[in-house]
């Protein structure tokens, strides 16, 4: 069979049938007709899918594989490489959306017919989207090369019946990217959204290291709108052409190369660039492209390849057109890019520096700004520059930022900018500062460093309405206290184990990390008891939402935790390293089944070490079998329980931003010593 040339892991196997990876090594070890493997290395070793599939299903252990996960095991098994088979599958899907007769025509007959015909029926369908260029980013495949990939094409055109052509390649990209998170730098939805906004609408859009095509994808659709995407990577320029092309009606050029050194759109002239560029890179071209005609505004430094970007960006707007970059804090203040930074304000190029909050992108550990600039015009330049701050606006913890409010800080203050070439002071927020007060000998533009402080922990009024939620919430934590209890010996009773109670029946278990979705429970969140934080990218799949009564237990990382969810946490997707526990209420009671999971022996004995993490194995953890109305009992003395944790940790929230309140205000001179 053709596709017994596509090879799974232990892991995919796992993922097919259901279960842990822990179950696949026992099989292979206690049944001596477990398919051999076929590929990969002694301790990885592959499996060819037509084989395990046909051992599953004669094992009782598989009825069907999911579409889904057929698809995405024959693409991640490819044997040209993924990326090679997610480009042939993204230029068999347009062909599938815009010509399905044509499809239809050429996937009826044996798959050597398939490659054969599709070459010619896939140049009728991808010129007029991509057009004619000298250096296609998406060349046609040949027959030979299309073969191996013809199951492949077969299956992802019966996902695309159900799901739609393009969210059946959002799904498998969104996989892929999931499974080689080190491989790319990912522009988050949410941060690709908030700089298109600041962009505003557009015909001509230029993206000059596109990746995979997120700040693309993000732009408003318009009339006759053209999108422009290069990445030195080839791989990526034909993904993002395809997903471009697979999302709008847009005409799409992509080209694959560093636009740096070669520039495969030096003749556009965009309305708008966006722009996430590789940062601290030391080879950039600093050498070769001394004398290069986009450095209007100075030669940047070997140090200072963000600055090259930058220029690179005005020089591709047409007049008058808007850039927006993400760039690195120390961009706004480096001494060797000061001269620069300096040039950009006197000629009015650079309008507005915004902090955003640490975790709004890759390096999520600082926090990252973005630079919104226009190439000037005739038109006398900008006197003032804004300067916002929305560093304030991240979570507690290690949330993602709150990018709702992020948005509205930031889009009101620019759009108020836009509209009057001024906008109101925000102590603490946003600032328009005179361009004159910036141009000093360090021409730092760092926001926080020219934003009025805000008042002190609110000012006296909120730090005394502090204190009193304080007091209020310790005596609460005294109130909640347990008792002791009387001692005794240890127990005695009969023992059974999640995975014995889901085959029962008694319990449901589902695992996170499907999306998309906007309010995601995180495994911090429940580690740090607070409310969901997180997102999930678009991946084609369905997020598996919790529901009041569910159990959640994080499985990485170590630590006997889990979470009973509430009503205010209901409806929240699942987020990834976490497993669910839905129990049937006749027969097990939550908060009795969270308590027993939390016992620090029960986790031990289910926990396994690999070299740098801790993994929980949830199926092995136990608990006692118990009649229900011995369940209650207990479940109430572990809810009196939680309680008492949650006022512990609120009363530690408190206390931290009260201390920081007063710490504030005595240095600022708004509290008095006495």
């Amino acid at each position: 069979m053709q596709e017994n040339g596509t090879e799974v892991t232990a892991a995919g196997i796992a993922r097919m049938a259901g279960v842990g990876r822990a179950a696949v090594s026992n099989w292979r070890r206690r049944h001596a007709d477990f398919p051999k493997p076929v590929g990969g290395t002694e301790t990885s070793p592959s499996f060819a899918l037509g084989e395990v599939e046909e051992w599953l299903r004669r094992q009782g252990k598989l009825a069907e594989v999911p579409l889904r996960e057929r698809v995405w095991q024959q693409l991640a098994g490819h044997p040209a490489g993924p990326v090679t088979a997610l480009v042939h599958t993204g230029c068999v899907l347009v062909l599938v959306r815009d010509r399905p007769t044509v499809w239809k025509e050429a996937s009826s007959g044996p798959d050597e017919l398939l490659a054969r015909l599709l070459p010619t029926a896939l140049e009728q369908v991808l010129t007029p989207r991509f057009g004619a260029l000298r250096r296609p980013a998406v060349p046609v495949p040949t027959p030979a090369q299309l073969l191996p990939s013809a199951p492949l094409l077969r299956a992802a055109a019966d996902l695309a019946a159900d799901l739609g052509a393009r969210d059946a390649y959002e799904f498998l990209l969104g996989r892929h990217l999931d499974a080689n998170p080190r491989q790319y730098t990912l522009t988050p939805g949410d941060l690709a959204a908030l700089m298109a906004d600041l962009a505003g609408p557009a015909r001509t859009v230029l993206d000059p290291a596109c990746g995979t095509g997120a700040l693309l994808r993000a732009v408003a659709p318009a009339s006759d709108q053209e999108l422009y995407g290069q990445d030195d990577d080839p791989g990526l320029a034909a993904l993002t052409a395809l997903r471009l092309a697979l999302h709008s009606r847009a005409a799409v050029r992509t080209a694959a190369g560093d636009s740096l050194r070669a520039d495969a759109f030096d003749s556009v002239r965009a309305d708008v660039v966006l722009c996430h560029p590789p940062f601290n890179e030391r080879n950039w071209g600093h050498d070769e492209l001394a004398y290069d005609p986009r450095w209007e505004y100075g030669f940047p430094a070997r140090t200072e390849s963000e600055l090259a970007w930058v220029q690179h960006a005005l020089a591709r707007l047409e007049d008058g057109g808007t850039a927006v970059l993400l760039m690195p804090p120390a961009a706004a203040s480096r001494r060797s890019g000061r001269r620069i930074r300096a040039d950009l304000l006197r000629r009015g190029a650079l309008r507005a520096v915004i902090a955003l909050p640490v975790g709004a992108a890759p390096p999520y550990n600082i926090p990252l700004h973005l630079w919104v600039l226009r190439r000037p015009e005739q038109a006398p330049v900008q006197p003032e520059v804004l300067l916002t701050d929305a560093g304030a606006l991240a979570p507690e913890g290690r949330g993602g930022p709150d990018w709702q409010s992020v948005r509205s800080t930031v889009l009101d203050a620019w759009r108020a900018f836009v509209r009057a070439g001024t906008a109101p002071e925000v102590p603490g927020v946003s600032r328009c500062v005179p361009v004159i007060e910036l141009l000093d000998d360090d021409v730092d533009l760092a926001p926080a460093r020219h934003l009025p402080p805000p008042t002190a922990g609110g000012g006296a009024e909120e730090l005394t309405a502090l204190r009193a939620r304080l007091d209020e919430t310790l005596r609460l934590t005294t109130d909640l206290t347990p008792p002791a209890g009387d001692s005794g010996g240890p127990a005695r009773w009969p023992l059974t184990t999640i995975g014995e109670l889901v085959r029962a029946g008694a319990l449901v278990m589902r695992t996170g990390g499907n999306g998309p979705h906007t309010r995601v429970l995180t495994d911090l969140d429940v580690l740090s008891g607070t409310a969901p934080s997180g997102t999930l990218p678009e991946a084609g799949e369905e997020p598996v939402l919790v529901e009041e009564g569910d159990v959640v237990v994080p499985v990485l990382g170590g630590g006997a935790v889990a979470r009973v969810i509430d009503r205010a946490t209901a409806g929240a997707a699942l987020g990834r390293n976490l497993a669910l526990l839905r129990p049937d209420p006749a027969a097990l009671d939550p908060w009795f089944l969270a308590g027993f999971l939390r016992g620090t022996a029960n986790n031990r004995q289910a926990t396994s070490y690999a070299s740098t993490a801790t993994r929980l194995d949830v199926r092995r953890l136990q608990l006692p079998r118990l009649p229900l109305d011995q369940q209650h009992r207990y479940g109430e003395r572990f809810r009196a329980l939680a309680a008492f944790e949650d006022a512990l940790r609120l009363a530690g929230r408190l206390g931290e931003r009260l201390v920081r309140g007063l710490y504030d205000g005595l240095t600022d001179g708004t509290v008095p010593p006495a």
